[in-house]
């Protein structure tokens, strides 16, 4: 399994919310690209960077975090927050992420998110499952719908997409451990699917865990800014 730190940008600083309350925001580094290579000095290849100002005003706003990192690092990127046009995708991946994380579009405008999967190809893509009670919410959380997690997750498998990371809305940034029922509940229904973890990691037992349900990689935020999971246990999980 593999480890997916995440790296939260509001006013290009490195911050965490919980329960995705923007009220509830904690800075923890101002240089973002100084915790990008220290992920990348303990030989991790992914990032998952989220532009937290760009979800909420729906335009991607912190470009330059983006830029740097890419320029900076030989981390695989996936970005999002606020990818809402395709002139806006195709900048995003120009400046150097490796995926597009595509949420609150593919609920509210499916069609268009289809019609970018056609045209750029399912693999640039990863899609973003924000769950509360397993129904689908978008918006930077601030908004649910009634759409399952099963059925949203269907859809886009059929149409090519293969990861899909999926954010327990009442775990995130608790660190009171990550939803395993629901992610055995995904797997036992998708078993092709390569599941990305996000949300509620708070010791290395969960990340194993995680690995033992068949879990693909696992987003790990708040637990290793916090120090509740060492780089150094990052670095030998990632062995």
């Amino acid at each position: 399994m593999q480890i997916i730190p995440a790296i939260d940008i509001i006013e290009g600083k490195c911050v965490r919310l919980t329960e995705g309350d923007y009220a509830q925001k904690k800075i923890y580094n101002e240089n973002p690209l100084e915790v990008a290579k220290a992920f990348e000095g303990i030989g991790l290849m992914r990032l998952h960077l989220v532009d937290l100002d760009g979800a909420k005003a729906g335009e991607v706003v912190n470009w330059k975090v983006l830029e740097k990192i890419a320029n900076q690092t030989q981390l695989k990127i996936d970005f999002g927050g606020g990818i809402k046009t395709e002139a806006t995708l195709k900048t995003v991946l120009d400046t150097g992420a490796k995926y597009a994380t595509i949420g609150s579009l593919a609920v509210k405008q499916p069609e268009v998110f289809q019609e970018w999967i056609a045209r750029f190809g399912a693999n640039v893509f990863m899609l973003g499952a924000d769950v509360f009670e397993e129904k689908i919410a978008i918006g930077g959380w601030l908004e649910k719908t009634n759409i399952t997690v099963f059925d949203f997750m269907k859809l886009y498998m059929d149409k090519g997409v293969k990861q899909i990371f999926c954010t327990d809305i009442q775990k995130d940034g608790k660190l009171q451990g990550p939803s395993t029922a629901l992610y055995q509940k995904i797997l036992e229904q998708f078993p092709s699917l390569q599941l990305i973890a996000s949300g509620g990691v708070s010791s290395l037992d969960d990340l194993i865990e995680l690995e033992e349900i068949g879990c693909s990689a696992a987003i790990v935020g708040k637990a290793i800014y916090e120090n509740k999971i060492t780089i150094n246990e990052l670095a030998s999980f990632n062995l």
